[in-house]
C-alpha cells in the first residue's frame, strides 16, 4: 500500500469563525464540524489570503499571495496561469477531483484536476462581474438590496447546488474501487453559508426561538470611522436594508445555512467510513473567507475586520495529534498540507509566511509567525492590506489613507484603533517594516490598477461593462 495519504478538502463560502461551535459560539449547531475540530488540530488565528471569493480561490490553488498571481479581483480570475498543486499531483499520477464551486474561469482552461464534478465557475462566460474593476470612479451596486428581498427560511439554488454536491462527493465514495491505489484529493466545495440568507426550514427551526447574539459596533455615531471603509460601507450597503426584525431574521438563516453545511459534510463522512478509506485520509475544513453578520454596521465579506478575513480552519486524520494551535496560518498554507500529506514532500518556502504544511506546525507551533491578505476588488478607492503577528493587527491602506492597528488579543472586537497613539508608534513601525519586507504595497496598488485598466478597455470600456449582466450573488451554471 502506498505510504501517502489520502485528503479530504471540504470548503464552504462565507463562513466566519464567530458560527461555529469550536470557535465558541454555542449557540451555533456544527456538531460534524466540532468533532473535526476536536479530532484533529483547530486554527484559532487562520486567514484568507483575500477577503473575496476569486482572489481567495486563486491562492488556494497556487499557495501563493495575490501579488503573486494577480487574480486581483471578481473580473481577474485563475485559469491555470500559474502552477497549481493541483497540476503539480496530478503530474505525479495522483487522482485529485473537484466536486462543487470553483469560482475559476472556465471549463476550456486546465486548473489541474483529474476531473470536475458540478462546477460552478464564472458567470457571463467567464467574464465574472466587472463592476469588480471599475473603482475610479466607484460604480453603483443596487443589487444589495436582494439581501432582504430574498429573506428564508426556504430552499434556493444555493442549498439545492450544495445537496447535489453532497451526493455527488457520496456517490464518488461508495462507487469507486480503491484498493491499493495511489493516494487521492478530493476537494468538496459548497456554495453556503453565502447568501442567499434563505436557510431550509429544518435549519432554520434549530434557531427559530434562539436569542441569537446582537451585532455589535452598529453605532454610526460611536463606531470607526475611516474614509476607506466608508466609502466600501456606502458601496457594499448591504447593511442599509435591515432593520432590526430582518437583521436578526438574517441571523437566524445565515446561523441555519451552517448547521446546513455541517450536515451535509456529515453525510459526506459517512459515506468516507463505508469506503473504507477512513484510516488513510486526513480531512480539513475551512472557507475561502467570512461574513461580517451585522458587526460594524457590515454585511458580507470584503474587509480586513476579523469577521470577514479570519476563517475557520481544522485539520485532522491520520498522524495528526489533537490541539488548538495558535500559529497565524492562512489558506495559501493549504497547498502545501496537500503535498506534504499526499507524497511526503512540498514546495520548500523561503519566507515564514510563504505556503508552509501546517504538519509543520502542529508539534511546533510558531505564534509570531507574520500572516497577510490584500484587497483590490469592487468597493475600494485603493488596494488595501493587512499583516497579522502576534497580538498585533496592522491594515495598510495605500495612496495615502491613514493606517489601522489593533490588538487583537485584548480587542478581539477591533472597537479601538491605536494607530495614532504615541506610544504605539515603535509597533506601527516595526510591523510596516515587516510588511514592506513581504510587498511594496503603493507598487503592488499600482500594478493592480494597471491591470485592471487593461482589462476595462479588453472588455471594451466602461459602458460596454454596464451593459453585462450584474447579479447579487453568482448564478448556478455549469457551462
Amino acid at each position: 500500500m502506498m505510504s501517502g495519504k489520502n485528503v479530504i478538502v471540504f470548503m464552504s463560502d462565507e463562513h466566519t469563525c464567530s458560527v461555529m461551535g469550536a470557535y465558541g459560539n454555542d449557540l451555533a449547531y456544527t456538531p460534524t464540524l466540532d468533532e473535526l475540530a476536536q479530532s484533529g488540530v483547530r486554527f484559532d488565528n487562520a486567514y484568507t489570503p483575500s477577503p473575496i471569493c476569486i482572489s481567495a480561490r486563486a491562492s488556494f490553488a497556487t499557495g501563493t499571495q495575490v501579488f503573486k498571481h494577480r487574480c486581483w479581483s471578481s473580473a481577474e480570475p485563475y485559469y491555470g496561469q500559474y502552477p497549481s498543486w493541483m497540476h503539480r499531483l496530478r503530474d505525479r499520477g495522483h487522482e485529485v477531483v473537484s466536486i462543487g464551486k470553483l469560482h475559476y474561469r472556465s471549463a476550456r482552461d486546465d486548473i489541474g484536476f483529474t476531473e470536475s464534478l458540478l462546477p460552478m465557475y464564472l458567470a457571463n462566460g467567464g467574464v465574472g462581474w466587472p463592476k469588480a474593476l471599475v473603482r475610479k470612479p466607484m460604480a453603483d451596486f443596487p443589487e444589495a438590496a436582494e439581501i432582504v428581498a430574498t429573506l428564508g427560511p426556504g430552499e434556493t439554488a444555493y442549498t439545492q447546488y450544495d445537496r447535489d454536491i453532497t451526493v455527488a462527493a457520496i456517490n464518488w465514495l461508495e462507487q469507486r474501487s480503491f484498493g491499493n491505489s495511489r493516494p487521492w484529493v478530493l476537494f468538496v466545495s459548497f456554495i453556503c453559508p453565502h447568501f442567499p440568507l434563505s436557510a431550509p426550514q429544518r435549519f432554520y427551526e434549530l434557531y427559530r426561538n434562539t436569542e441569537l447574539p446582537t451585532p455589535y459596533d452598529r453605532n454610526p455615531a460611536t463606531r470607526l470611522r475611516h474614509p476607506v471603509i466608508d466609502q466600501m460601507r456606502e458601496f457594499w450597503n448591504y447593511a442599509d436594508y435591515f432593520d432590526p426584525k430582518t437583521e436578526i431574521e438574517g441571523l437566524r438563516n445565515y446561523y441555519g445555512l451552517c448547521s446546513f453545511v455541517d450536515d451535509n459534510i456529515a453525510q459526506i463522512l459517512e459515506a468516507l467510513r463505508r469506503s473504507g478509506q477512513w484510516d488513510r485520509t486526513q480531512i480539513i475544513y475551512t472557507s475561502d473567507h467570512g461574513d461580517m453578520v451585522g458587526n460594524h454596521g457590515i454585511w458580507g465579506k470584503c474587509y480586513m475586520y476579523e469577521d470577514s478575513v479570519r476563517i475557520p480552519l481544522t485539520f485532522c486524520g491520520l498522524g495528526i495529534e489533537p490541539g488548538v494551535n495558535k500559529t497565524p496560518v492562512s489558506l495559501i498554507d493549504i497547498s502545501a498540507t496537500i503535498e506534504h500529506a499526499v507524497c511526503g514532500q512540498a514546495v520548500e518556502a523561503a519566507k515564514r509566511w510563504e505556503s508552509r504544511p501546517l504538519q509543520q506546525f502542529v508539534g511546533v507551533p510558531e505564534p509570531d509567525r507574520p500572516v497577510f491578505s490584500e484587497y483590490h476588488d469592487g468597493g475600494s478607492p485603493c488596494g488595501f492590506f493587512m499583516l497579522r503577528q502576534g497580538p498585533w493587527k496592522y491594515v495598510y491602506y495605500s495612496e495615502g489613507y491613514p493606517a489601522l492597528l489593533f490588538n487583537i488579543e485584548s480587542d478581539p472586537q477591533e472597537l479601538d484603533n491605536i494607530a495614532d497613539r504615541a506610544e504605539y508608534e515603535s509597533n506601527l513601525e516595526e510591523l510596516r517594516t515587516q510588511l514592506y519586507e513581504i510587498v511594496d504595497p503603493e507598487e503592488v496598488n499600482r500594478r493592480a490598477f494597471s491591470d485592471q485598466a487593461i482589462m476595462i478597455e479588453s472588455l471594451g470600456g466602461i459602458g460596454a461593462i454596464e451593459a453585462i449582466p450584474t447579479f447579487n450573488h453568482t448564478p448556478v451554471e455549469f457551462t
